[in-house]
């Protein structure tokens, strides 16, 4: 008696491998080490990614060409932000050195989790009175190629 395998329906919890690219190269690269495990619909990834994953079956090994902007979003200016050099003093740190490039994390504002920010510029000097920060996902704007491996499917 052979059983037909899982399919990924919304709600399913996943163990699976992703790789996320871009024009720049990998972003996330679970298939060289731990599998990533997530529940569709949580917001652990973008309503976009998941709607590839809906319907795969359990062993499933395939590959997602997006188009620039599907995935992430397109970037938006509003999402860059110049903060006070205080407010991340505020945040815990106090004294931190920066660099342009540099990613750093924040809670949100319901303090159930955390999002990121890279920092793009700073303001009166290397170190000045504000940073700038982008809060854009990476590959906002950009084609994304999403291969994954579903392993298992609750």
């Amino acid at each position: 008696m052979t059983t037909t395998p899982a399919t990924v329906q919304p709600g399913s919890f996943l163990t699976l491998h992703y790789r996320l690219s871009g024009p720049a190269g990998d972003v996330i690269n679970t298939f060289n080490g731990t599998p990533s495990t997530l529940t569709l619909g949580t917001g652990q990834l973008s309503p976009a990614l998941e709607a590839c994953l809906l319907g795969l079956a359990e062993g499933t090994q395939t590959r997602f060409e997006l188009p620039a902007g599907a995935a992430f979003g397109e970037r938006s200016a509003a999402m860059q932000q110049w903060m006070a050099r205080q407010e991340l003093t505020d945040l815990g740190n106090e004294g931190e050195q920066y660099a342009v490039g540099e990613v750093l994390q924040f809670p949100t504002p319901d303090g159930s989790g955390q999002f990121a920010g890279v920092i793009v510029d700073f303001r009166s000097g290397e170190q000045g009175e504000a940073v700038l920060l982008d809060f854009n996902h990476p590959l906002a704007g950009q084609p994304v190629t999403f291969e994954v491996q579903v392993i298992g499917v609750l």
